[in-house]
């Protein structure tokens, strides 16, 4: 009698410790496709591992989620930020806050948060079996023998092992009476969840940046500008933050945050839309239009484009009024249009770019038909779920990696009384 986890991701491994640490005496097995564990973890937050976010209570913490905040609001009442840097710095793992709440080891590598788990994997006992190429998964089907004065006895004695589970692999075979799928966004995950009678949202990427079609920006990549507002033209989708120039277009957390809100209607759109971005958004239409007045009236022999009054940088502000025009020859309409523009400076979005290494996914597992308690199945009994597979994404910042914990948390307990039960 025991429990198979597919996936050695941060969900898989955190599942199997609160498993075998709730209960010893379970039986935790881990499955791992890839050649390697935890290996998403390595790259993310940069190779640093930006594992959660905090100052947030959690009904706050929850808003960081497209899809899935609703549902998240009791599981981080559970298991949360605080409780997670609770338990790696239990561990020996120091940790630090930066800025906008982001989480990393005081190491500043990723692989101190891998090892940490790998550890605790190792001391609980806990087989890791990597390269496994998993052929099948079927629920055991239960023989009736037919024998009336027996029927009810039969059934009474068996009816748990209805919930068992046959996994095929490329190693062999094996059976349990408990199922964790944490298989991230692999789409080998989606196909066993739809095997086993579970509704997909159609997986699409979230967090990814922008194509520009526009000259303008093409000489300024790597630029960086500390605050924009950014919003994409006839839609409610709009984010304030940071915005970096890159070769292709622009990027940065304000470009990402507005890709993950806005991630189903990009992709229906082809990744076509009209970009809109506010490069003053600390600043009023009027103290915008106010400060070029001043300027003009102090520094009327002054070119706009090799000195400007704004925090914006220099090679920015040259490529968006390349015009050598010296102040004193701006009428009060012109000052206006340049107002106007600096607010709502506007570009074709003719497609997206994704880093492969921290890639989300938007869509998975329908969450009406999860138990928020537990983490278990509504349609499928002793079938869990935990992490990306679920149709839940969090914005840039840590948070994705926190809906991995506190589910894998959350699964991880339910899983290790059942096994005993079994």
């Amino acid at each position: 009698m025991r429990a198979v986890i597919i996936g050695a991701g941060a969900a898989g491994c955190f599942a199997a410790i609160q498993a075998k640490e709730n209960n010893p005496s379970a039986q935790i097995t881990i499955l791992e496709q890839a050649e390697r564990p935890l290996a998403k973890l390595l790259l993310t937050g940069g190779g640093r591992c930006n594992l959660t976010n905090n100052g947030s209570d959690p009904r706050q913490l929850a808003k960081n989620y497209p899809r899935g905040s609703s549902e998240l609001i009791g599981p981080f009442l559970s298991f949360g930020p605080n409780e997670l840097m609770a338990w790696f710095e239990s561990r020996g793992v120091p940790l630090k806050t930066e800025a906008e709440g982001r989480v990393f080891p005081l190491s500043n590598r990723s692989e101190t948060i891998a090892t940490c788990l790998l550890n605790e994997i190792k001391r609980l006992g806990i087989p890791l079996l990597l390269d496994q190429q998993i052929a099948s998964i079927a629920r055991n089907e239960i023989k009736r023998l037919g024998i009336p004065l027996l029927l009810d006895q039969q059934i009474a004695s068996i009816a748990r092992n209805e919930n068992s589970f046959h996994i095929t692999t490329s190693g062999g075979s094996l059976s349990c009476d408990a199922l964790l799928l944490a298989t991230g966004s692999h789409p080998s995950g989606y196909q066993y969840a739809a095997q086993l009678g579970h509704t997909l949202h159609p997986p699409i990427p979230s967090l990814f940046s922008f194509h520009l079609d526009h000259d303008c920006l093409k000489t300024l990549s790597g630029v960086t500008v500390d605050s924009v507002s950014a919003r994409i033209i006839g839609t409610p989708f709009a984010q304030q933050g940071p915005l970096l120039i890159t070769h292709e277009g622009v990027s940065g957390p304000a470009i990402l945050k507005l890709s993950a809100w806005a991630a189903r209607y990009l992709h229906d759109k082809k990744y076509r839309c009209e970009l809109s971005i506010n490069w003053l958004p600390a600043l009023s239409t009027e103290e915008v239009f106010t400060t070029l007045l001043q300027y003009k009236q102090m520094f009327p022999q002054k070119q706009l484009c090799s000195d400007n009054p704004f925090s914006l940088p220099k090679t920015l502000w040259r490529a968006l009024f390349g015009n050598p025009m010296y102040l004193r020859d701006y009428s009060y309409a012109a000052l206006r249009a340049l107002t106007a523009m600096l607010h709502d400076d506007r570009y074709s979005v003719t497609g997206k770019s994704i880093n492969t290494s921290e890639f989300v996914t938007c869509g998975g597992v329908s969450t009406k038909e999860i138990h928020w308690k537990t983490m278990e199945s509504r349609l499928c009994p002793s079938l869990y779920f935990a992490g990306e597979i679920l149709d839940i994404d969090g914005i840039t910042g840590g948070f994705n990696l926190q809906n991995a914990w506190t589910t894998g948390f959350i699964a991880g307990r339910s899983l290790g009384p059942l096994v005993l039960q079994n």
